[in-house]
């Protein structure tokens, strides 16, 4: 494990919590869900041998605090944190970014609008919906969400939420899943990722579902982006997500091991296909 150096980065609405490892060329880490900077740590000293590796709390958790915390939340403004990052750890050079679920959202906003800081971006699972033939559906399933959470609390919602993820154009689930045993670091992190669902399910979940990316500047760019998919997930809607933004802008979705939490549950293989992807 490698001892980050630690910093806070004062931003607008928020202070971001960030850490630094190793040296090299610039490596971004954008985590998705509620893990912050933990989710990623395992990827980030994997990488710090050869790259200088930033990750961070995105805004509204972990010690990354609101100013209000009632803040609506926008797609721009995380893109907008995650720049500033790159412009306070290296303004000059170009970096490398890796994306997670809401995390890869961000990244694909970052690329779109500041492609000259931006080398190469990874977004694994980006769950774009809006660029699906079928978004409708999965309006109602976010509203749903939303209601549960409302009337009947977390849990509850976050049931509903995984079944609609695991869903195919509304289809029937396709039935039981096997339960991967978490890393041990993974597990340890279980209670912080708790305490940080019900701002990522009330208030990243819904605005970031709702954003549609630039196609058509993405397609200007594509020879940057590389879209992921996990080998476990397809068929599910983050997955379905992504094969259709990779299929539209002409480009191939590449394959990570696990499923959409493979960063958590496959840390090793995953890093490793991230470095082939950042290096093609």
């Amino acid at each position: 494990m490698t001892e980050p150096t630690v910093g806070s980065l004062r931003v607008p609405g928020a202070a971001l919590r960030y850490e630094v490892r190793g040296r090299g060329p610039l490596l971004l880490l954008i985590p998705g869900g509620a893990g912050g900077a933990a989710a990623v740590e395992e990827i980030a000293d994997a990488f710090a041998a050869d790259h200088t590796v930033v990750s961070y709390d995105p805004r509204g958790m972990g010690g990354s605090p609101l100013d209000d915390p009632e803040a609506e939340q926008r797609v721009s403004e995380h893109a907008d944190d995650a720049l500033r990052l790159l412009d306070e750890v290296s303004p000059g050079e170009p970096a490398r970014v890796f994306g997670a679920s809401s995390g890869a959202i961000a990244a694909l906003h970052l690329l779109a609008t500041r492609p000259d800081r931006v080398e190469r971006v990874v977004a694994h699972e980006p769950p774009v919906v809006e660029v699906l033939p079928d978004a409708a559906v999965h309006r109602a399933l976010v509203a749903r969400v939303q209601e549960t959470l409302r009337t009947r609390g977390l849990m509850p919602a976050m049931s509903v939420f995984a079944e609609g993820l695991r869903k195919e154009g509304g289809g029937d689930t396709a039935g039981p899943r096997g339960v991967t045993e978490l890393p041990p670091r993974a597990a340890a992190r279980r209670e912080r990722t708790m305490a940080d669902l019900p701002y990522f399910v009330g208030r990243i979940v819904p605005s970031f579902m709702a954003y549609t990316p630039d196609a058509d500047r993405l397609a200007g760019l594509s020879g940057r982006l590389v879209l992921a998919g996990g080998e476990d997930s397809r068929g599910e809607l983050p997955y379905r997500a992504a094969a259709f933004l990779a299929d539209r802008l002409g480009s191939e979705l590449r394959h990570f091991p696990g499923g959409h939490t493979g960063l958590t549950t496959h840390p090793a293989a995953f890093g490793a296909h991230l470095r082939e992807a950042l290096g093609a």
